[in-house]
């Protein structure tokens, strides 16, 4: 409604007034032609882990976060698939995803029924390095999903009819991996890079072969000896205190027996690095190629583990990394191209990779080539390397924002024997990252002369080009790295 102006009022200056307002709101408003700029990295104050040991050499490790009330409870056992006999790969996984087949008095069917009931997450699972139970629960039904826990971690029934159930279920599963290339990709890389003697060059999920060895007497046999209170640690996160965690693990945990704790695997040794090489396998019809390029890496405890999160940061750990903008935004091979370091107790794999286009293979290797050798060779200009340690940085704080996040992070201390402080220092540990430190550790583990290549795809229409680049030679392999003949 248009007011009438008070009496004594200037018709002019209130003109003025009026004009002046918009002027005064394009002021005001942001610089569009330009992102806006970083602030620096927010101080990151977490809780403290609290730790007790129970009678039977359980380790308890507690996180108080009482915000929201859930709580998370993760079980860690030295279970993983290192443990496996070297003629039975599978067995530590299959051992793990049997837990919650039928424990206790419950099935199979009544374990899931009873984990909804109850507004819970219970699962069971295992790595190369460790085996877990962890469980997500709302706060008034802590004792209950505990009950249900305890059960699958101490009563397991590992029942004949599960055993056949799940041994045809891993059969089926491993025949499918036939035809998903990056499935396939993912057999064969880690096979040909650490060998079929390590650990990690072994198929976690076990083959056909070793499926069918899969018995009850093997399973609960390497349950007896791996699944004991000293071979474990148990980190609780939420709301939460030490003496409550203590009093609850104690009524439900303190009767698993004791046993004997296996003596540590001693550490493996990787087979010995070869020329560069391409290693094909072939899927016929495949619309795509997957390519996997790499070495092997370093382990969790390296002393170089930020200057490597930087430079993994700026070659393909992020949607901006250069791998990433070269081939899928500048050329358009791919959805997606990424690099890792994947780093576990022993030295895992480093890998960058993608699914390209088939007709794009020979292509997409020059510039994935191309973007290795220039982080080796080039010094990363500063406003990049600003730029990734912010991404770090300022992500940090994110993987904290929910309990779940929380033990993600907090596991990662009591898995691999760091100090229970390490992130009170982690971003300024991240900051102090220069240039030179991005290039040395560049230079020490990304060994391009002995690369190990691996293109899974339609070999008749790839194997041309790949040899036309004459960055290698060639080797025909099987979805579990086996050369053919």
């Amino acid at each position: 409604m248009n007011r009438p102006l008070r009496a004594g009022a200037c018709p002019a200056a209130a003109f003025l007034l009026l004009a002046a307002v918009p002027a005064a709101l394009a002021a005001q408003a942001p610089d569009r032609t330009r992102p806006p700029a970083l602030g620096p990295a927010p101080a990151l104050r977490l809780p403290s882990v609290q730790t007790a040991t129970l009678p039977h050499g359980l380790q308890l490790a507690v996180v108080e976060m009482h915000k929201v009330p859930v709580v998370d409870v993760t079980l860690m056992l030295d279970a993983g698939a290192v443990a496996d006999p070297a003629d039975l790969p599978g067995l530590a996984t299959f051992t793990a995803n049997m837990l919650d087949e039928g424990a206790g008095r419950r099935s199979a069917l009544e374990i899931a029924e009873e984990a909804d009931f109850l507004g819970a997450r219970l699962s069971t699972s295992a790595s190369y390095d460790g085996a877990a139970i962890a469980l997500h629960v709302p706060k008034r039904q802590l004792g209950p999903a505990l009950d249900l826990m305890a059960d699958v971690l101490v009563r397991p029934a590992f029942a004949d009819s599960e055993i056949t159930r799940q041994r045809d279920l891993r059969r089926t599963q491993i025949l499918q991996q036939r035809d998903q290339p990056v499935a396939m990709a993912g057999l064969a890389f880690p096979s040909i890079v650490f060998g079929a003697q390590h650990p990690y060059g072994r198929a976690i999920g076990g083959t056909e072969a070793s499926t069918a060895l899969l018995t009850r007497d093997r399973v609960s046999q390497f349950y007896q000896t791996h699944y004991r209170p000293g071979n474990a640690k148990l980190l609780v996160v939420g709301d939460i205190t030490l003496a409550e965690a203590q009093q609850l693990v104690a009524e439900r945990f303190g009767a698993w027996e004791r046993g004997t704790t296996p003596p540590a695997a001693p550490a493996a040794t990787a087979a010995a690095p070869t020329a560069r090489t391409f290693y094909l396998v072939d899927k016929p019809g495949a619309a795509q190629s997957v390519i996997r390029i790499g070495n092997v890496g370093v382990p969790r405890s390296t002393a170089d583990y930020f200057p490597l999160q930087v430079l993994n940061t700026i070659l393909g750990g992020s949607f901006t990394s250069r791998l990433n903008q070269n081939l899928r935004e500048t050329h358009g091979y791919t959805y997606g191209a990424n690099s890792q370091f994947a780093m576990r107790r022993m030295a895992g794999p480093f890998q960058a990779g993608a699914a390209v286009q088939s007709a794009k293979t020979d292509s997409s290797l020059i510039e994935f080539l191309r973007e290795l050798r220039r982080v080796r060779d080039e010094v990363v200009p500063q406003a990049e390397l600003d730029k990734a340690k912010a991404y770090i940085a300022l992500g940090l704080p994110g993987d904290f924002e929910t309990t779940s996040g929380s033990a993600s992070q907090f596991r990662a201390l009591l898995d691999f024997g760091l100090p229970l402080d390490y992130y009170n220092s982690y971003v300024a540990r991240i900051n102090a990252i220069t240039a030179a430190d991005v290039q040395r550790v560049a230079r020490q583990y990304l060994d391009l002369d002995h690369f190990v290549i691996v293109v899974v795809g339609d070999r008749s229409q790839i194997e041309a080009g790949i040899r036309a680049l004459n960055e290698g030679p060639i080797s025909i392999r099987d979805l579990w790295g086996q050369e053919i003949r």
